[in-house]
C-alpha cells in the first residue's frame, strides 16, 4: 500500500518499484477467475453454479 500512494503524494516511482507493481498485478492476474466473480455484488447467489462448475470440471478431468 505505501508503493501504491507513492503517486499519489505527488513522488514518482522507480524503475525497480514499477517492476514490483508489475510482479504483483502479474500474481494477481494467476488467481483463480472464480474469485473474481465472488467479489462482485450479488456474488452469494451464484455459489451454487460455481460448486457445480467446479465439479463439473473435477469429473471432465477423470479424477
Amino acid at each position: 500500500m505505501p508503493l501504491l500512494m507513492k503517486a499519489r503524494n505527488g513522488n514518482q516511482w522507480t524503475p525497480a518499484e514499477k517492476e514490483e507493481i508489475l510482479g504483483h498485478l502479474r500474481n494477481m492476474a494467476h488467481l483463480s477467475p472464480y474469485l473474481i466473480g465472488l467479489m462482485l455484488p450479488g456474488s452469494i447467489l451464484l455459489l451454487p453454479a460455481y460448486a457445480w462448475w467446479l465439479d463439473r470440471r473435477r469429473l471432465r478431468r477423470g479424477e
